[in-house]
């Protein structure tokens, strides 16, 4: 086989993004005693983008971003409260989003053994540690490096020169990222100098040169889904 390493993006790539973050928001304003209203949820989603992307720019801090995003959506939601606190109860209601992607747990148990695997993220410590124990992978990576314990963010090349320090420094040709994002998994990636497989199930438009680029990430017994087909 061509690889021996897989880096793999954790938030829609593997895990179920979009619903941890909908049902953690609305369990914060419930809890938090604020009305909740679904449009609050991609309100919510467009600033939480906004302000990881600054922090993918080295604009803002992992402690900055915490409260940030929520001081940005309670100003357009008319909302008022401490953000501070509200965003401590937002981190502990997305820890318990453990849902995976259709066929990502397949996927993984499939892989183990055979590879190499490590999870490379972006998210904060304090949601992605236990929101992986608590998940059907838990057992499943070797490593797992996250930008807020790194102190350099995807796809900033220190990101990618402490995971390569951890793992031993393979030869850059045997690993491969594979990831949703193209700002920060397959930028980096290429950026680095390694291979990249773009998650792409929306079929989006892209000008980066991955080198590959499946739409579906499911494995079904027996068939060979795409991303194994490129590992076979």
């Amino acid at each position: 086989m061509k690889y021996d390493w897989l880096l793999f993006d954790a938030d829609d790539t593997l895990f179920d993004f979009g619903k941890a973050e909908a049902n953690a928001l609305k369990w914060t304003l419930q809890g938090c005693g604020l009305p909740f209203r679904l449009e609050f949820i991609p309100q919510y989603a467009r600033f939480n983008q906004q302000v990881w992307g600054e922090f993918e720019r080295g604009l803002v801090t992992s402690i900055e971003l915490r409260e940030k995003r929520f001081r940005l959506f309670f100003e357009a939601a008319g909302l008022s409260g401490d953000t501070a606190a509200v965003s401590q109860l937002y981190l502990r209601n997305l820890a318990l989003g453990t849902d995976l992607l259709e066929g990502a747990h397949e996927l993984i148990h499939d892989l183990k053994g055979k590879f190499h695997l490590a999870l490379v993220t972006n998210g904060l410590k304090d949601v992605q540690r236990p929101r992986l124990e608590r998940s059907s992978l838990h057992d499943c990576f070797e490593r797992v490096f996250i930008s807020e314990e790194i102190g350099a963010a995807k796809p900033a090349r220190g990101f990618f020169e402490a995971v390569f320090e951890a793992i031993g420094r393979p030869a850059r040709e045997s690993v491969l990222i594979i990831g949703d994002s193209l700002s920060s998994d397959i930028k980096g990636g290429l950026d680095y100098g390694i291979d990249t497989c773009w998650y792409n199930p929306h079929g989006k438009a892209n000008e980066l040169a991955v080198t590959y680029q499946v739409h579906s990430i499911r494995f079904v017994i027996k068939r060979l889904g795409e991303l194994e087909e490129i590992l076979k």
